[in-house]
């Protein structure tokens, strides 16, 4: 039994729980009634509860009416081999980061909840391209080491082909003037 699972043919993935923090602001200036800021990710060791039967409703860690502190437990992030390159470009992006996609209740703009926490850069770019509220907090240290081993043993640069110069191409292969008319 243990042969076949540490064949080629199981995949070993590594999986993290996180939870994420988002402060409320009531009336933050004349236009808006209420601001949602991602405050943190933190690793979810259990301190701050377990995971909601609904994701939406927070845990209220502080609320004083003008503000408030939302802990939202049991985030799951799976890392990929497939997405190691978007975990290589995270860590090499100057600060690497926590990928938070969230979004705000179209009934009632005083709630907001996190969807879902990545490592990955692509991911979080597919979710900006999809016009989805993405925000980034800073990984903490133990995290960053963490990615960066599984991005050194998953991520493979494809090699660079060589492009043979112009001037050793044919006229009509270089495009531009020079071809047939």
């Amino acid at each position: 039994m243990q042969d076949a699972l540490d064949s080629p043919a199981v995949e070993r993935r590594l999986t993290l729980r996180a939870a994420v923090l988002i402060e409320r602001e009531r009336a933050p200036n004349e236009w808006e009634a209420w601001r949602f800021r991602l405050a943190g990710v933190e690793l979810d060791d259990g301190h701050l509860g377990s995971a909601l039967e609904d994701p939406r409703q927070p845990r209220v860690l502080r609320d004083d009416g003008s503000r408030a502190l939302w802990a939202f437990p049991g985030f799951r992030v799976e890392l990929h081999p497939d997405q190691a390159e978007g975990y290589y470009l995270n860590l090499t992006s100057g600060q690497p980061v926590w990928f938070v996609m969230w979004r705000v209740d179209d009934e009632d703009p005083s709630r907001a909840w996190p969807e879902i926490v990545t490592l990955s850069y692509h991911e979080a770019g597919r979710w900006l391209d999809a016009q989805e509220r993405v925000d980034n907090v800073p990984l903490p240290a133990a995290v960053v080491e963490l990615l960066q081993a599984y991005a050194d043993e998953h991520y493979k640069p494809e090699p660079r082909k060589r492009q043979r110069p112009a001037s050793f191409r044919a006229p009509e292969e270089r495009g531009g003037r020079g071809g047939p008319r």
